[in-house]
């Protein structure tokens, strides 16, 4: 298959960065996101990978990065996969092998793995309950936190639980349909 285009690239972006703004910030499942994003402080890599070992290959060098950057200019990265483990099952099963790797790099414990999918779905939930939206994205992506952003999220009042309440609830009030409607906009945006 032929390697992805500079307008490929430039649209997934876009489109991702759509769903940030429309979605995690206008919906406020995440409240550090956007400072980060407003920052610029959130890195947009792409990973062309067609198959679960290149992804494995980009995610340890996207870890390596995100490790050697200034926490200053870049405290996030988000790691988009097009083009592999478009299945939920296979994704979330790719995790494992994505966790050991944090581990054998030495970052565990400095760094942590979220998970986004178009199909995300919390066990022991029904395909379509709302509440996967809040880990539904345009494509499967790998978001590398830093440990140090968590713990001064933690510190300045943020409560998991409380967080994941609110999001239920926002999400809930919005439906099915009002998120179909963000990720319309989302592609929308993109162009």
């Amino acid at each position: 298959m032929d390697e992805p285009t500079n307008e490929d690239r430039q649209r997934i972006i876009a489109h991702t960065r759509a769903w940030v703004d429309r979605a995690v910030i206008g919906l406020n499942l995440c409240p550090f996101a956007r400072a980060a994003q407003a920052g610029g402080r959130i890195r947009y890599e792409i990973s062309a990978a067609r198959d679960p070992g290149g992804l494995l290959d980009d995610l340890g060098a996207a870890i390596a990065a995100l490790a050697a950057a200034d926490a200053r200019e870049i405290e996030t990265t988000l790691l988009i996969a097009p083009w592999t483990l478009g299945n939920f099952l296979d994704f979330n099963d790719f995790l494992d092998p994505a966790e050991a790797l944090l581990e054998r790099m030495g970052m565990a414990g400095e760094l942590q793995i979220a998970s986004f999918h178009p199909d995300y779905r919390f066990v022991d939930t029904d395909p379509d309950d709302i509440g996967n939206a809040s880990n539904r994205s345009p494509y499967p992506i790998l978001h590398l936190l830093r440990e140090s952003s968590i713990d001064r999220a933690v510190a300045s009042g943020a409560d998991a639980e409380t967080i994941v309440a609110r999001n239920l609830r926002t999400l809930e009030e919005l439906g099915p349909r009002g998120w179909a409607r963000i990720m319309a906009a989302c592609q929308a945006d993109a162009g």
